[in-house]
């Protein structure tokens, strides 16, 4: 049981850095594309690019998860 926190202390720090990194990424990602990436989706309602958003998230979280998980 001694071990069990510093193992949940150590997934919650990767677990906020993996989270600050996504976001930082999907916030580059909507600099280089042309638009607002949100207006595109809320407002216009464009599936395709809702769908490439999406994607790119997936990518993301599993660069990241690959990155964390050694």
């Amino acid at each position: 049981m001694a071990t069990s926190l510093p193992v949940l202390l150590n997934s919650l720090v990767y677990a906020g850095i993996g989270i600050l990194v996504f976001v930082v990424g999907f916030f580059i990602l909507d600099m280089l594309t042309p638009g607002k990436l949100w207006e595109q989706i809320n407002d216009k309602q464009n599936k395709a690019v809702a769908i490439f958003a999406g994607s790119v998230a997936i990518g993301l979280s599993i660069i990241i998860a690959a990155a964390i998980h050694g």
